[in-house]
């Protein structure tokens, strides 16, 4: 059933008295503050219909409404606006990105403490080299035993992948050094999308031992994935909600933002749109039930890219996180343009 106008202005008005105050939302509220043409009477009866609809929730202490997750998924897909940023703002974000040769080492940093200091939310900034542009940097082959080798594969951008092989048949520590040394020559630079292709063809000219072995490294690369640099800012911002003033609740969600393979999996998500915003369960994390998660994705110049989430509750204040997050991604891109990013030695990088 679709929302008729005058119900949607209400959920538009308890909402963001909701996420102003964090208090339950009364008829008499939405009255002498949004609606003051309409009867406390009128809106309790419409605020009634959108608790049945799943829009509202009662609290058992109020008279008043919360907003549901639903409400919150309705409220960012239609009635949202960026909340534009101060000139003073918007200086300052410009400011952060005007250093030249900046290290993309240093960058994630600088990102997760610009973001979290204007949000004041808990902000987690991943960077990584997606697996179709990950590089192979070099191939280690390590004796074990008589028939069993170690296989490492590092790219370039440093993820190292290991792999235990069996072989058919016992092969020398130095004729293994040999192997290493002509794969990691041969293959440097390799794409791993090409790379089982091109084990494949140099095992075509090798012995039987050397080609078993050759097309069992062949397989890493389906699993080889870059998991790259994670730097979470403003851990500490959350305990200021109200929402998180019980302290075993605090510590799960503490505990949540101090798991690097969580907080990888919570960035891995985002999706095809440049900003998405996953509300509550959207999560998929137990622990952020109740809250929210805004993720903005940069290119940067030599392929890799960083993934920004801000984590909130999910009453936050969606339309200035969308526009932190959009001015953010300019000031970015008109760094990476004048080829401010350079690697992790300061040299500066140039742009594709």
């Amino acid at each position: 059933m679709d929302l008729i106008e005058r119900k949607y202005r209400i959920l538009q008005a308890i909402i963001d008295d909701y996420i102003l105050t964090a208090l339950p939302v009364g008829s008499r509220t939405i009255s002498k503050k949004y609606e003051q043409n309409l009867s406390s009477a009128t809106i309790r009866n419409e605020m009634s219909d959108l608790e049945e609809l799943g829009y509202l929730d009662s609290p058992h202490t109020s008279a008043g409404r919360v907003p549901s997750n639903k409400a919150y998924r309705l409220y960012v897909d239609r009635m949202i606006h960026p909340a534009p940023l101060t000139p003073e703002e918007l200086s300052y974000i410009q400011s952060c990105f005007d250093t030249r040769a900046q290290q993309v080492g240093t960058l994630s940093a600088k990102l997760a403490k610009v973001i979290s200091g204007m949000t004041n939310y808990t902000t987690a900034v991943m960077t990584r080299t997606p697996r179709a542009e990950q590089k192979i940097g070099h191939i280690q082959l390590v004796p074990v035993s008589d028939r069993r080798i170690l296989a490492v594969l590092v790219t370039q951008s440093g993820a190292v992948k290991q792999q235990m092989l069996e072989l058919d048949q016992s092969i020398a520590p130095d004729a293994l050094y040999a192997v290493s040394r002509i794969l990691s020559e041969r293959l440097n630079g390799c794409p791993l999308s090409q790379l089982k292709k091109a084990l494949l063809d140099i095992a075509e000219n090798e012995g039987k031992g050397i080609r078993g072995m050759l097309r069992e490294i062949a397989g890493i690369p389906d699993e080889a994935a870059d998991d790259g640099t994670l730097v979470v800012g403003g851990r500490s911002n959350l305990l200021g909600f109200p929402e998180y003033s019980d302290v075993g609740k605090a510590q799960e969600l503490l505990k949540v933002l101090e798991t690097r393979d969580k907080m990888i999996s919570l960035l891995s998500r985002q999706g095809e749109m440049e900003i998405t915003v996953r509300i509550g369960p959207e999560t998929g994390i137990e622990e952020l039930r109740d809250c929210s998660v805004v993720t903005a994705s940069y290119r940067l110049m030599d392929g890799r890219v960083n993934t920004v989430g801000l984590i909130g509750p999910t009453r936050m204040q969606y339309g200035r996180a969308v526009s932190v997050l959009e001015e953010v991604g300019k000031a970015l891109g008109r760094a990476i343009n004048r080829q401010e990013i350079g690697d992790d030695d300061g040299t500066p990088r140039t742009g594709r």
